[in-house]
């Protein structure tokens, strides 16, 4: 039982887990989970930035400088005319300009330039824009001239404004473009993208960008440090800068706050669009990927952090069970930051809230379950004394006789026949001292289910008569008749001696609570599939709201005690278990002053 016990309370803790999984679950999916999660990133790559390395890209700036010198915004052709033929000379790798060339101006002469200027320019990546589901892509002179054209689409969906995400790719329904990164790192390869559902390939570099419902191929952004940034007034006053070009990849662009809107935020800090462009192509050149994690594991790993927050709890308890505890708390806190160093992104707000929900439940059931235990144990602590109590109580009668015969035996010189009689009657008590321990000790063995219940055919005519012979002696010392129906019927198939004691019992406290030359009767009958024994005396009754509680174990009535004949009050509520045991119920009727009727309800034996 005790096994049985435990094991129950074991599997109790499961349900506790699977809950914890499936709030943690539910609330990982939330807006403000992935914020978090997306904050604590943020905090990650600050505090462990990628190491220091040698830029791969340069930045060709269009900033205020530039402006006042290059005669300010209408003249933006001019600027990115200038900037091109500078770079000639250096030979750059590549040359990505950030720049939307979409309207044909006001002035010629700059477009004729800027053309002139571009078809010189070796590997040129232009840029498109993505505007209601329709390209708005460079002018046919300028576009003739590229070996590629690109989108300029940052990181529109994030829910914080801030850019940790590029699309490498963006469509319509008819047309398709690869992000300007991804042209620049491209084209000087002079290799095709190779698409998979999970990834790209420019040969033999493999790019995690998987396939999205939103068709979009999101790449992790790593924003590794500075790129070098060249201001273009620089470069048009000294043209030997142009030489820091040489073999990298060039990014022309504004980044002028007064005079553009491209600038976004991101977990580095806030910087203009040419330079998010540029940082996506080091993460490409460089092959630093962040990758997602599988999408099934986190779910995965959050089911197996309840269920080892629960085991930790359903086999240790106290400091054992809260030292791996801490331990588990530390490990998924961390665990997240040391995959984010191996490129791994893992959801941070769902396994968190899994361990503090499944430790801080688990550890309240065990709370629960331990004050419940130690209740349990204080219940039964009080049971066995009282039922001690009333064991001594009911002992007292048959020892008293005993010990007064054999004082008397001892005392005096009696007859042989008188010795015999005395010698008998120590005999009979001793018999009944015996029976009601077995009697006791069943019934609490009944009433745990601890044995089986003996079943054996009589007359419950034998039963009343044996019981009230021996219950005489008491009532003729209070001048109480106590009568037989002159016709008893029925039999019964159960355990003799446990009937035996329950008619006793109530032949006993009708003797006990009722007054001086008073009756009581006994009847049984049978009627159809039921025998009902009933003990009906003239007593002081019972009072009508006591009737639902004179069952219970140690209940006494107000009445009994006033009248100073209160029992243990755990007779009738084993009378009431025998007959349980026996497939029976208890009915009882009463009046205040006018006595009370007690019938046992059982199962009759019916004879084929």
């Amino acid at each position: 039982m005790r096994k049985l016990w435990q094991n129950k309370r074991r599997l109790g803790y499961l349900p506790i887990a699977l809950a914890c999984f499936l709030v943690a679950v539910v609330a990982g999916w939330t807006a403000i989970a992935t914020r978090i999660d997306n904050y604590v990133y943020d905090w990650m790559w600050q505090m462990s930035p990628p190491a220091p390395h040698v830029a791969q890209s340069l930045i060709v700036a269009i900033d205020g400088p530039t402006y006042k010198t290059m005669g300010g915004v209408g003249r933006y052709r001019t600027m990115v005319a200038a900037a091109l033929e500078h770079l000639q000379t250096a030979q750059p790798k590549v040359v990505a300009v950030d720049i939307l060339l979409t309207d044909p101006g006001d002035d010629a002469a700059q477009n004729a330039r800027l053309a002139k200027a571009m078809c010189a320019t070796r590997n040129l990546v232009l840029v498109a824009d993505l505007v209601k589901d329709t390209w708005d892509d460079p002018l046919p002179e300028f576009q003739s001239c590229a070996q590629a054209v690109g989108h300029d689409t940052s990181d529109e969906d994030s829910r914080d404004g801030v850019t940790r995400v590029l699309p490498l790719e963006k469509r319509t329904a008819r047309e398709r473009h690869w992000a300007l990164s991804l042209e620049a790192f491209r084209l000087p390869q002079k290799l095709p993208i190779v698409e998979s559902p999970d990834d790209l390939r420019i040969g033999e570099e493999t790019i995690p960008a998987p396939l999205t419902p939103g068709n979009d191929r999101p790449l992790r952004v790593v924003y590794n440090g500075d790129i070098p940034l060249l201001s273009l007034a620089d470069l048009v006053a000294n043209p030997a800068l142009s030489r820091r070009a040489a073999g990298k990849a060039v990014f022309i662009g504004v980044t002028d706050l007064s005079a553009t809107r491209d600038r976004v935020r991101t977990p580095l800090r806030e910087m203009p669009g040419v330079e998010v462009h540029a940082h996506a192509y080091e993460t490409l050149a460089g092959n630093w990927f962040l990758v997602e994690a599988p999408a099934l594991a986190a779910p995965a790993v959050c089911l197996g952090i309840a269920l080892l927050t629960a085991a930790i709890f359903a086999f240790y308890s106290g400091w054992r069970a809260y030292v791996p505890s801490l331990a588990l708390l530390a490990a998924v806190h961390y665990a997240p930051f040391l995959l984010f160093r191996q490129g791994i992104v893992f959801p941070y707000f769902g396994p968190l809230s899994t361990v503090w929900l499944g430790l801080a439940g688990a550890a309240a059931y065990q709370l629960l379950f331990v004050r419940g235990q130690l209740r349990h144990s204080e219940a039964e602590r009080t049971r066995y004394r009282q039922a001690f109590q009333w064991v001594t109580h009911e002992m007292r009668s048959p020892l008293t006789a005993i010990q007064g015969s054999s004082e008397l035996m001892g005392r005096y010189n009696l007859s042989e026949e008188k010795r015999k009689q005395i010698a008998d009657m120590i005999n009979s008590e001793s018999k009944r001292l015996a029976r009601m321990i077995q009697t006791f000790l069943d019934v609490e063995r009944l009433s745990e289910g601890h044995i089986g219940l003996k079943r054996e055919p009589f007359a419950a005519e034998e039963v009343i008569e044996t019981c009230v012979n021996r219950v005489r002696p008491q009532a003729e010392r209070k001048e109480i008749q106590v009568h037989i129906a002159e016709h008893l019927n029925g039999e019964l198939n159960g355990d003799r001696e446990l009937m035996e004691y329950a008619v006793f019992n109530l032949l006993t406290n009708a003797v006990k609570y009722s007054p001086t030359r008073t009756e009581i009767l006994v009847t049984s009958e049978a009627r159809g599939d039921e025998l009902r024994i009933s003990v009906k005396d003239q007593g002081i009754g019972v009072d009508s709201k006591e009737l639902k509680s004179i069952f219970q174990k140690f209940y006494r009535t107000k009445r009994a005690e006033a009248s100073g004949e209160a029992g243990s009050g755990i007779g009738l509520s084993i009378v009431e278990q025998i007959v349980k045991v026996h497939g029976g119920t208890m009915e009882v009727t009463s009046e205040l002053g006018k006595g009370s009727c007690f019938t046992m309800v059982l199962p009759a034996l019916i004879r084929v």
